[in-house]
């Protein structure tokens, strides 16, 4: 059962919790070690090239396979 004093404690309104979320989360980020310019390019030179190759391999795997389909259904007719 709850008692008088449980009940008057009552949580801040949305907008004072979110204020200190966000006083949280600036001050969290104040601490991060951000990467330099140049490891940033590389990085994203390094993400692009694999997107790519997997590009090229998946787009191969798929004309390959529609091409057998092509095959497979033309020996039935």
């Amino acid at each position: 059962m709850k008692t008088k004093s449980s009940a008057a404690v009552k949580k801040p309104n949305i907008f004072v919790r979110m204020g200190r979320k966000l006083k949280e989360v600036f001050s969290e980020l104040k601490k991060v070690t951000w990467p330099s310019f140049g490891k940033v390019i590389k990085s994203t030179g390094a993400v692009l090239a694999v997107v790519i190759v997997f590009l090229v391999v998946f787009t191969a795997i798929n004309y390959g396979l529609g091409a057998l389909l092509d095959l497979i259904t033309s020996l039935g007719t």
